[in-house]
């Protein structure tokens, strides 16, 4: 059957690529962005690219966007900034949601029918959808499939995406050890220290505590799941209830910040921001714009730039390019001097004066040994700094 059905794909994109370039006649949904770039249905594709108003774009997701908040729901508010600012109809993207990350049979079913129903390129939104991307890539090499947070790409027509997440870490770290009054930061992780993307955020945020307070402790808790709604909140008082008065996160759910709010302590959100989850707890949020990345990869598809079988780039974005950012800063509750202090560092950032991990500079663990890690690396990233200690 995925034989036939591979067939008959390749015959169904032979004929989309010699059909003529033009806009969709359906309306885009609105969603309040502005457009990143010309919607590319105003003009022929290039050689080999799709028309605007004839690609399909699937989208995997872990959780459910309609929960209005946390990872899943910013990954699809990119989608819907890509549709709007690519001019494509609801028809055109098609989602498969609450698909879980460790069953691998509904990772296949979930993007097999996607296929099935003629997407040109698939998003992956989580962690454990890698290896079975990997495996359906080289099975339908005419789809490209775009991993998200992972390693994995072949170059041909599957890649990763991801970005300099802990620009922005750093930055709420700022916040986070100027607010703290106990000198106790909790962090709720969705995995542990093997887990370099979690790390290097962990660190990151560590290090942004301790540039503004040296004498600041970070307390990590894992619940060794990217989304368990009831772990990340269990999670949040233990590290509340340990001292902690300040909440930092990489998981899923606003959980950790509506629970600092219910125990009268402060907190950090990520993905969205939080502080319409928790107004009375969350500083701040370290937050992603994946509509920059969407558009580019679409975009990419459309012009012929990416090419199924012939050339698929990995992409890691950063502050500078707008896919990394900081959600509201709530003055109200962060410490005098702290928009100031993060808009000083920040500027540094963006204009590529200074990094974070830089790969020259060498961090100091908390075993007293000494790293180096460039940005692109953060995968490798298997220890914590010096002032960061398991719960």
């Amino acid at each position: 059957m995925k034989k036939l059905l591979s067939i008959l794909l390749v015959f169904a994109m032979a004929v989309s690529f010699a059909a003529c370039g033009g806009t969709g006649s359906s309306t885009p949904a609105s969603t309040g962005s502005t457009p990143a770039s010309t919607p590319a249905g105003d003009s022929q594709p290039a050689a080999g690219g799709i028309p605007a108003d004839q690609i399909k774009v699937g989208v995997i997701h872990l959780s459910d966007p309609a929960e209005g908040s946390g990872y899943t729901y910013t990954h699809d508010q990119g989608i819907v900034g890509m549709q709007a600012n690519l001019g494509l109809a609801d028809s055109q993207i098609v989602r498969k949601v609450k698909v879980d990350d460790t069953d691998a049979a509904a990772i296949e079913t979930a993007i097999t029918e996607c296929i099935e129903e003629g997407c040109n390129i698939i998003f992956a939104t989580s962690w454990g959808y890698m290896d079975t991307c990997e495996a359906l890539a080289a099975e339908y090499p005419e789809v490209i499939f775009s991993h998200g947070t992972g390693y994995k790409s072949n170059g041909t027509n599957m890649n990763h995406y991801f970005g300099r997440i802990y620009q922005a870490r750093y930055l709420a770290g700022i916040a986070a050890g100027m607010k703290t009054e106990s000198n106790k930061i909790g962090f709720v992780a969705a995995m542990g220290q093997e887990n370099g993307e979690v790390t290097s955020g962990v660190n990151a945020f560590a290090m942004g505590v301790a540039s503004v307070n040296p004498d600041a402790k970070v307390f990590v808790s894992v619940t060794n799941s990217w989304f368990d709604p009831e772990g990340e909140k269990q999670a949040a008082e233990a590290l509340i209830a340990n001292g902690c008065d300040v909440i930092g996160q990489h998981c899923d759910t606003p959980n950790p910040q509506t629970a600092a709010e219910e125990h009268g302590v402060w907190g950090v959100g990520y993905n969205s921001d939080m502080t319409k989850d928790a107004p009375g707890a969350t500083l701040t949020s370290v937050m992603w714009d994946w509509s920059v990345y969407y558009t580019k990869a679409v975009q990419n598809v459309i012009d012929g730039t990416w090419k199924a079988g012939e050339k698929v780039e990995d992409y890691f974005g950063d502050m500078a390019d707008g896919l990394i950012t900081l959600g509201t800063i709530n003055e109200g509750l962060c410490a005098e001097g702290t928009v100031a202090a993060i808009d000083e560092v920040k500027a540094k950032i963006v204009a590529g004066e200074w990094d974070v991990f830089d790969g020259k500079t060498e961090i100091e663990d908390n075993k007293g040994e000494m790293h180096t890690l460039e940005g692109a690396d953060y995968g490798s990233c298997d220890w914590y700094y010096k002032t960061v200690s398991v719960l």
